[in-house]
Order: C-alpha cells, then structure tokens, then sequence
C-alpha cells in the first residue's frame, strides 16, 4: 500500500511503446516527469460490481493529479515500474476503495489518448459483497453505488464531469452494462 505521506511524484514508471499494442517497455521515467511530458505508459482500472449488479461510482479529489473532481466508475492508476497488470489492479482497489480479496476478470486492454494522458489501460471486472468500502480520502472524495441504467443516463450527458478516459473504454466495452459471472 502506498504510504499516503510520500508524494508519488518520485515514483519510477515505465514508458511505452504506443506503436506496439502490446505496450512494450522502452525506458522509464518519474510519474512527475510522465505526467509533465504525457508519457505512455500503463494503467489500470476496476469495475466493481456489487451482487445487485450495480456499480460503484467515485467523484475524484480536486487534488488528482489528472481530472480532479471527475467522476469515475474505475478504481485505478499508473502502474509502477516492473508491476504486473493484475497486482497493479490488485493494489489499487485495495488502496482506493478498501477492497481485497477479489477475484479480477480481464475484459479490455485499449491505448488511450488525450491532451493530459498517454496510457495503455488494462481493465478489469470485481464483485464485491457489499460490506463497507474505505475511500482513500487523498484519492476519492465521495461515493455511491449506481444501476447500470443509472450510470448509462448519466454518461450520455456529455456535460457530466466524468473521466474522459473511462468514458472512452466504457464505449469500447459494451459488456460493461451486463452482469459479471460466479467469483
């Protein structure tokens, strides 16, 4: 777990190859200096499902690095230098939303990029049984569960301060609306 008084401006990431679909690793940089310079490099993000089916839904701190105050339906980041995707996933809904033990289901695996990110995103899908969540307060200001209708209604409102980048795989995974299987 990342220990919240350290700054994660320091931390090492590895570059990507953004013509390889695959990602390769060409060099790494400090995630400050990624961030400055919109680097590729890798993410993740977890879709967590509750056993209703619906979705956990988080408006972002305004001290986020990148679209502070958005919603996202992801819990996710930058994956560190040398880190595996699924242990990469693995940490970040344990740091964001408290949630451990999961198992996770690859579904997408997308280049993404826009003005303020550069990253090859790995997607995964949780279910969580619905005991309490622990927000990360550095990270998540707020949260609440929504229906897959609900979440739809309010993605098609392009005025809705969302995550342009989860918006983006969500449209590149229409399985997102379905229900996930056993585990």
């Amino acid at each position: 777990m990342t220990d919240p008084t350290h700054s994660p401006g320091g931390e090492l990431v590895d570059v990507r190859d953004p013509q390889d679909p695959d990602g390769r690793v060409v060099g790494t940089a400090t995630r400050a200096d990624v961030r400055a310079r919109n680097l590729p490099h890798a993410t993740t993000g977890v879709l967590l499902r509750d056993d209703a089916g619906r979705v956990f839904v988080h408006r972002r701190t305004t001290t986020k690095d990148v679209y502070p105050g958005c919603h996202d339906c992801f819990a996710g980041g930058v994956l560190a230098a040398g880190e595996d995707p699924g242990t990469g996933a693995a940490r970040e809904l344990a740091e964001e939303l408290g949630v451990r033990d999961v198992a996770l289901r690859p579904v997408l695996r997308r280049w993404y990029r826009d003005d303020d990110t550069h990253h090859l995103a790995h997607v995964y899908e949780a279910r969580w049984d619905g005991h309490p969540l622990v927000l990360q307060p550095s990270e998540v200001a707020d949260g609440e569960w929504m229906t897959v209708r609900q979440l739809g209604s309010a993605l098609a409102d392009p005025s809705w301060p969302f995550v342009p980048d989860t918006r983006w795989l969500l449209s590149q995974w229409p399985g997102w609306r379905g229900t996930p299987g056993p585990g």
